[in-house]
């Protein structure tokens, strides 16, 4: 079973580029990020051409995620289900083939100590309770998407320019680290320890050809989907070309 995660930065903008990575990549499951779309825009006709279905916590012009499988998604939740009112789409899960999958496009914080900062530690609290509730560590679990944290200074391609900067912040990636502590485990690390492996460059100052990025695009897992995994990437290829993304898609192979 592969799972992928893309931060598509608008799946309109993008699909030729998401439809020809789909049929490139064929994953099982794939979590999507940062839609820009409602539900009704989300292209839904030509991901089932594609041959995939899909699950969709879409909003407008922001934020939006999708679970896309060749089955359709079951189970699927939407939001965080906390009572909290929360406008923002950020949290989406559903089962594929025996595996819990969840989806989350987690806030950027803007800057340290602003409000969305502090909306942003907030909101990781509120998906660790999520996990409490709702799942337990020996469950077949992944959670993946964009984290929009850098977890160490190996994850940063200028970690003593950005340390202590928004995505590199100390209480951001203790957010994760808690986060974590639920039983989660990084897939990526299991198959790869060495620095300079990105799967976000900024559209400026060249920061894609020069490899200026940052891994902050996360397929977690526990324990009985860690030990099952045998293989994890991400996709260069795809950040390639004219009008890309300016993530990468990240993948697990699990046995």
């Amino acid at each position: 079973m592969k799972i992928a995660t893309w931060n598509v930065n608008s799946i309109r903008a993008r699909l030729p580029r998401v439809l020809a990575w789909l049929e490139a990549a064929r994953p099982d499951a794939a979590c999507l990020q940062e839609l820009k779309c409602t539900d009704e825009a989300f292209p839904r006709a030509e991901i089932e051409a594609a041959g995939y279905r899909a699950a969709v916590f879409g909003q407008k012009t922001y934020n939006g995620v999708a679970l896309l499988a060749r089955t359709e998604p079951t189970d699927v939740v939407r939001g965080l289900d906390d009572g909290v009112e929360d406008p923002q789409s950020r949290v989406l899960a559903g089962t594929v083939a025996g595996v819990r999958v969840v989806c989350v496009y987690a806030p950027n914080g803007q800057e340290v100590g602003a409000p969305a900062y502090g909306y942003k530690l907030d909101w990781f609290r509120r998906l660790r309770g999520y996990l409490d509730r709702r799942h337990r560590p020996e469950e077949k679990l992944v959670v993946c998407g964009d984290f929009n944290i850098a977890p160490e200074a190996r994850d940063v391609y200028n970690p003593a320019a950005l340390e202590g900067q928004v995505l590199c912040s100390q209480p951001e990636r203790d957010a994760l680290a808690n986060l974590c502590a639920f039983g989660l485990a990084d897939t990526f690390r299991k198959h790869h320890a060495e620095a300079g492996l990105y799967s976000w460059w900024d559209y400026r100052m060249l920061g894609f050809p020069k490899n200026h990025g940052l891994r902050i695009d996360h397929l977690l897992a526990t324990p009985p989907m860690l030990a099952a995994c045998t293989a994890a990437g991400i996709d260069r290829e795809a950040r390639k070309g004219k009008q890309p993304s300016d993530h990468a898609p990240v993948t697990a192979d699990f046995s």
